[in-house]
């Protein structure tokens, strides 16, 4: 198991398709981030559930994920499972968002999520975020679309036990859906951290990764 580290990063990226992805898919990972570095700017894009109670749900859920972080939180209102026709606005959306930051990193849904609204944006993102490290972060669902992922981030139990207790507080609209538990959420990290020698990890796709070994 080869680790590779990045040093300290100061600005995130962070996109979802709908409120709560981007907590379920990196939100281990954000408080990982967040809680060794106070103050880390990230900039978080939303493109659906802008004034609605799922906004105010994500706006108290990242603050809780993002602990100390600078962050700066856009929710827009395109509707659920209809990317594909409002492409535009999602582009303009993205392209806005890169305007204004500079990312270390960025996280983003996959580009293989089955999805249509999550792999519609994992596809958009590089088109914006051309020269960045983008992590592809995964949402189990009925769809089935897991697939062996390259890269790991360890979780310690302490950070995967608060990732699904913030879950399960912060998301209340979500708790009547069958896959939205603490078995699924946790079982999955599980099985991530198996894979990179770790009690539990969340898992992402690279699609494209420049390495500099000679510094």
């Amino acid at each position: 198991m080869i680790r590779l580290g990045a040093g300290r990063l100061d600005r995130i990226v962070a996109v979802g398709a709908h409120c709560d992805d981007i907590a379920i898919g990196a939100g281990g990972t954000l408080l990982t981030m967040c809680l060794a570095h106070p103050g880390t700017r990230v900039d978080a894009l939303v493109l659906s559930g802008g004034g609605s109670e799922r906004e105010q749900e994500e706006r108290a859920a990242l603050a809780a994920f993002c602990p100390g972080a600078d962050l700066r939180l856009t929710v827009l209102k395109l509707p659920d499972g209809r990317l594909p026709a409002h492409w535009e606005e999602a582009k303009a959306a993205v392209e806005e968002l890169r305007a204004r930051t500079e990312p270390d990193l960025v996280l983003a849904p996959r580009t293989d999520d089955a999805h249509q609204d999550h792999g519609g944006l994992a596809k958009l993102v590089p088109t914006a975020f051309r020269d960045h490290l983008v992590l592809g972060y995964e949402i189990v669902k009925w769809d089935g679309d897991l697939v062996r992922p390259p890269a790991y981030q360890p979780l310690s139990p302490e950070i995967a036990e608060r990732k699904v207790r913030l879950l399960q507080e912060l998301y209340p609209s979500q708790r009547h859906r069958p896959w939205y538990d603490r078995e699924a959420f946790l079982g999955l990290a599980r099985i991530r951290g198996i894979e990179c020698h770790a009690r539990y990890a969340e898992a992402f796709a690279v699609t494209k990764l420049t390495l500099n070994l000679g510094d």
